[in-house]
């Protein structure tokens, strides 16, 4: 009888510990997680981060801001022993882009990584079909830093869609015929 009574004591003891195990995990709802990203916007402003190759003993973090209302792209670098930003680069986009005064501009950027410590800055502009590469390093006439473009192309076709070759299916095969499409 008092072996009976053990095994039912120890079988409620796992029931109950089930219990609160199973209330626990139901009632109990993890905290969002916040997620960092190289990227962010708000109204007239984008913002991206990436990696900045100062010296091959000093890499630290560069901040990109595209301001729509004034045009510029903007750059820094944070210096890691001081915990203080290194002034303010800046690139004027319309005349870099050939944006026409007054015109709908729908920029779209961030960073990839290039070398180790060096990230580069992707920028698109849609509605002139512009694309641009840029990094920044440190000045060559002392502190502060500048903004490097490495190139500028257009990512629209240059020539019309007619001239982009056919699917291989419709190309003739050697002799000059094409295949048969029989259709019955």
């Amino acid at each position: 009888m008092k072996r009976m009574q053990s095994v039912l004591l120890l079988g409620c003891g796992f029931g109950l510990g089930a219990f609160a195990v199973l209330a626990a995990l139901v009632g109990v709802r993890s905290a969002p997680v916040a997620q960092a990203a190289s990227n962010d916007r708000y109204q007239d402003y984008v913002m991206a981060t990436g990696a900045v190759n100062i010296s091959p003993k000093l890499q630290t973090d560069g901040v990109w801001m595209l301001d729509y209302k004034s045009g510029k792209l903007l750059g820094t670098v944070i210096d890691k022993s001081l915990g203080k930003i290194i002034g303010w680069a800046e690139v004027d986009l319309v005349a870099e882009f050939e944006v026409a005064p007054k015109q709908d501009v729908h920029f779209m950027m961030t960073t990839g990584w290039v070398s180790a410590g060096q990230s580069a800055l992707y920028v698109a502009e849609v509605t002139t079909g512009k694309f641009g590469v840029y990094t920044m390093g440190p000045a060559a006439n002392g502190p502060g830093i500048i903004i490097m473009r490495h190139d500028l192309s257009s990512f629209r076709a240059a020539r019309p869609v007619a001239d982009i070759a056919p699917p291989a299916a419709a190309i003739p095969p050697e002799g000059g015929k094409p295949p048969l499409d029989i259709k019955k």
